[in-house]
């Protein structure tokens, strides 16, 4: 991130590469960094003459230098940036000779999604000598609470924890999706006040008390009759609520445990660490280790799995969500 952070800085200076290299699986830092530079570097009397956008489907490498080769127009420089870059990737070596000695005037984006280019390549190396390359690499769903509270904070808001993990279990790890929510919320959000689950559930629509989150806690507590009521809430809403992200949020769960259950050192900070969670949530993950012994944790795992095998049809045909879950449930919570 501390490289993302460097690279929108200095666009933010006007402090500007000859090019940019902007390649990985995840779009939305890609697109962040490009839009920056197209919204920011000219003003937009200049953009008319100055600022173009190519897609790497139908531009040809020949039109591309040709156009980076122009001086800008009544302006310090002109933009390019080439969208669908990734559909010019044996092509690029075309670009050679141009990537030694690129135009100081001219500001070439490529956005290459989901590919990763040649590193051994001449005209690699002479981008990365002669510009800025990026890899945008996907944030995995445990990294998603720290993402969103930090990009939260940069725009003066802060976010209970709670409400952090409500986002990440719905939405999970889609930049964009998460973004764009967050952004509803800080219009109608008061900065002065965290964002509470409330908040979420009334302005993004994810129940604050069922939901797959709130199910592990009762999971954990062994709180019988909160967790059927969230399994027939589930059972009630089944577009809302699939039962193959269930799974993945119990297996998770189990699996913290077990972790936990292998730490000499019970600590906060080390049961954090080990568990991959939010410090608030540990007293709440002790509460289940205390619960459920390290055999049950692996007894509860295998259950998990076969509630897998058996929602996928296999020697359950047929078998509705409610029945499957509620199952499942009791035979976790079996003494």
């Amino acid at each position: 991130m501390s490289d993302l952070n460097n690279i929108l800085t200095s666009i933010k200076a006007k402090k500007y590469a000859p090019v940019y290299f902007l390649y990985g699986d995840e779009p939305y830092f890609i697109d962040q960094i490009s839009d920056a530079i197209e919204n920011s570097v000219l003003d937009e009397s200049e953009r008319g003459f100055n600022q173009m956008v190519l897609y790497g489907k139908d531009a040809k490498v020949d039109e591309i230098i040709e156009s980076a080769k122009r001086f800008p127009m009544m302006a310090p420089y002109q933009v390019i940036i080439v969208k669908e870059a990734q559909h010019l990737s044996s092509k690029l070596t075309q670009m050679e000779s141009y990537m030694e000695n690129p135009s100081a005037t001219t500001i070439l984006v490529f956005n290459f999604k989901y590919k990763k280019p040649d590193g051994r390549t001449k005209v690699f190396k002479n981008i990365k000598k002669n510009g800025v390359v990026f890899e945008s690499k996907t944030i995995y769903d445990n990294q998603m609470p720290n993402w969103i509270s930090g990009h939260l904070k940069e725009m003066g808001y802060s976010i209970e924890p709670k409400a952090t993990q409500m986002l990440v279990e719905f939405i999970g790890n889609d930049l964009s999706r998460i973004s764009n929510e967050l952004e509803k919320l800080t219009i109608v959000h008061d900065k002065s006040q965290p964002i509470t689950p409330q908040a979420i559930e009334e302005n993004i629509g994810f129940s604050k008390d069922f939901n797959n989150f709130e199910l592990r806690k009762a999971l954990g507590n062994r709180d019988t009759v909160k967790v059927h009521r969230i399994i027939n809430y589930f059972s009630e809403n089944p577009k809302d609520n699939p039962i193959v992200l269930t799974t993945a949020q119990l297996h998770s769960f189990f699996v913290q445990l077990l972790k936990v259950h292998a730490l000499k050192d019970r600590s906060p900070k080390s049961v954090a660490r080990a568990a991959g969670i939010n410090p608030f949530f540990v007293q709440e993950l002790l509460v289940a280790v205390r619960n459920y012994p390290m055999k049950y944790c692996s007894r509860a795992i295998q259950i998990i799995r076969e509630m897998d095998v058996k929602s996928k049809g296999v020697g359950a045909i047929q078998m509705p969500q409610a029945d499957l879950l509620k199952e499942t449930m009791v035979k976790i919570m079996a003494p």
